[in-house]
This record gives C-alpha cells, sequence and structure tokens, in this order.
C-alpha cells in the first residue's frame, strides 16, 4: 500500500469523535453561535466551514461539498428558508440539513421542516450531545461510529467578547438603510437566547411586528448593554 493510499483512506467516525470526516458548513451570521458550532464541531470531529449570509454560503458551496448545512432561518441577505429550499433540491444536497434559529421555536421549526429541513436545532446550540444526535439521526448507519457510544454531558462555552462583537454588528446594521430594524430586532433576540440574557430576549419580543420607528429603541438596548457589560 503506497502513501498516497494511506492519504486518501476515509476517515472512520468514533464513538469519541462521531462526526469524524464531515464536512459542516454553517451559515451563521452571530459571532458567538459560530463560535459554540465551531467547538462543537472540534468536540465532534468534524470538519467546519463558516458563511455570513446566503451569497457567502453558495459561494462556498461552489468550491466544495458540504455533508451537513446548519443554516440559520434569520440571515441579513434573505430568509434561511430559501437557502434550504435550494439545498434541498440541489443537484448535490448535503446529507443533513438543520435550520437553526433564537426566535421562538415552534413556528420556525414547522416553516423550517416545509422548506425541506431534516431537524431543527434552538438555540442556544450549546449541548454536545443534542448536537450529534441532531446530525447523526439523519445519517446512514454507514456513517455511525460502532461499538456503544456514551452520550457526553458536556456543554461548550463560546468566548464571551464575540457576544461583543455581535453588538456592535447590530449597531452597524441599524446604519444600514437597507436593513429592516425587524431584522436587527430579530438578531438581538436571538443574540438574547444565545448569551443568556432574559431581560433583553424579553425587551425585544414583538418588536418586529410594531409599524413604528424601532430603531431609537434598538439603539437603546444595544448602548446599554454595551456600557454596562450586562451581556459579557
Amino acid at each position: 500500500m503506497d502513501d498516497l493510499t494511506l492519504h486518501t483512506r476515509p476517515l472512520t467516525p468514533t464513538a469519541q469523535r462521531p462526526l469524524l470526516g464531515l464536512t459542516v458548513l454553517a451559515v451563521e451570521d452571530s459571532r458567538f453561535a459560530s463560535e459554540a458550532l465551531r467547538l462543537l464541531c472540534l468536540r465532534s470531529g468534524a470538519r467546519i466551514r463558516r458563511a455570513d449570509c446566503i451569497a457567502s454560503a453558495e459561494r462556498h458551496l461552489r468550491t466544495y461539498l458540504a455533508d451537513v448545512a446548519i443554516v440559520d432561518l434569520g440571515l441579513p441577505d434573505g430568509s434561511g428558508l430559501t437557502l434550504i429550499e435550494r439545498l434541498t433540491t440541489a443537484q448535490y444536497r448535503p446529507k443533513v440539513i438543520l435550520a437553526t434559529s433564537g426566535v421562538d421555536r415552534s413556528e420556525a421549526e414547522t416553516a423550517a421542516k416545509v422548506a425541506g429541513a431534516d431537524g431543527f436545532l434552538a438555540k442556544p446550540i450549546e449541548s454536545i450531545a443534542v448536537f450529534q444526535q441532531a446530525i447523526l439521526a439523519h445519517l446512514p448507519s454507514e456513517h455511525h461510529p460502532k461499538g456503544v457510544r456514551r452520550l457526553s454531558r458536556e456543554t461548550v462555552v463560546p468566548d464571551r467578547l464575540a457576544l461583543v462583537e455581535d453588538l456592535a454588528y447590530a449597531e452597524r446594521m441599524l446604519e444600514d438603510e437597507e436593513v429592516s430594524p425587524g431584522f436587527v430586532a430579530g438578531f438581538l433576540q436571538g443574540l438574547a437566547r444565545t448569551g443568556g440574557d432574559p431581560a433583553l430576549l424579553s425587551q425585544t419580543r414583538g418588536l418586529r411586528d410594531i409599524h413604528e420607528d424601532i430603531r431609537p429603541r434598538l439603539r437603546e438596548l444595544i448602548a446599554e448593554r454595551r456600557s454596562t457589560k450586562r451581556i459579557i
């Protein structure tokens, strides 16, 4: 057996790294949520690529094939449901398509399943076992690790500085007239879930449905958390 054969041998998943050999495309504009997914992939043996919008995801997919796609439903250049629909009917469909969202689960999960997603990951995504099972449940048996696998009770803890980056990102979006303030409200709601900020979660609920200009209120919420560092 030559060296080339050794290097091209498929990676075999193990009980400790059940997603070994898989490539995950994470379509997510939140740095904090992306960091959580990076840590989950690292602990599970998967490679990860990140796209922060639909256009970026499509550029990635023209270059390489993803085994798993995890798509946030709220993206700056459109709904993640649109991307899920495209992936579902693509010539080279990912083996697993999962939707994720930080808004209320019931409506988001139903919409994702209708669009063609195999499953749904509610934010915050921090449990290693939940993450692994959500993917393995939709993979054929030959991609499962052999033998008994003990479910991990561990969770991942992303760097809280990523939340500061997300607040700055939300602030920049508010200055962009092409970005809907309703989208920013949804982004902050997801950030509240992933960052464990129940006050912000309560304050952002329902803002997207208000017809008056909510930009001043959103700026106020962002400024409060950046000044008091409540979210970090």
